[in-house]
């Protein structure tokens, strides 16, 4: 009797644990961060890849904006080429992780028939987000996009709140692949070197 007693109070603690620990997890998104921004509501994905036959691809929308430096960009200026766009910000940790890989894979394919272009989502400031690119060394443009409104364009494709994400658009300006979370910079080239390839 008293050792079944005993296992069920044992057993009760771990559930309390476990109910403290969701909790405190639960509310750590919502906190900005030290640079202003914030990952309340963010949604960091594992990395997934889908990848779309050319058949039933469906055109990008035609972003507009200013990029961080200040410069008016469109997505159709790189019509003809496969182009790598990412969606990050500089207060989102996987976005720090992948930044170098998206470097590296964006010089590799330099000259090979691929762009990148950055969505810079989220930072109510663009000097933080400036930090970051000089930081990681990205070497394309970014647009700035502070409060999201860009990013709907491409709500068919991606969850506005997945950050980061890449969004490959084939050379006829069709999304042909998406990654939800960080990536790497094998899995980019592959995947551009694919999209091409099939188009």
């Amino acid at each position: 009797m008293m050792h079944g007693l005993r296992r069920a109070m044992q057993q009760a603690v771990m559930v309390l644990a476990c109910l403290l620990a969701v909790s405190a997890c639960s509310s750590g998104p919502d906190q900005p961060d030290a640079r202003g921004g914030s990952e309340a509501g963010f949604v960091s994905g594992t990395g997934t890849v889908t990848t779309i036959p050319p058949a039933e691809r469906k055109q990008a929308p035609d972003l507009q904006g200013q990029t961080l430096d200040g410069k008016t960009i469109r997505l159709s200026d790189y019509r003809g080429s496969v182009v790598v766009v990412n969606v990050w910000g500089s207060w989102c940790a996987p976005c720090r992780k992948e930044a170098r890989e998206l470097a590296e894979a964006s010089e590799a394919l330099a000259g090979k028939g691929t762009k990148f272009l950055g969505i810079n989502t989220r930072d109510p400031d663009p000097g933080p987000a400036r930090a970051f690119v000089r930081n990681f060394d990205v070497p394309y443009p970014s647009v700035y996009d502070p409060d999201g409104k860009l990013l709907l364009g491409f709500r068919d494709t991606l969850p506005p709140s997945a950050i980061p994400s890449t969004v490959i658009i084939d050379r006829q300006g069709r999304v042909a692949a998406r990654i939800l979370g960080a990536t790497t910079r094998r899995t980019i080239e592959q995947l551009a070197t694919d999209v091409r390839d099939s188009t």
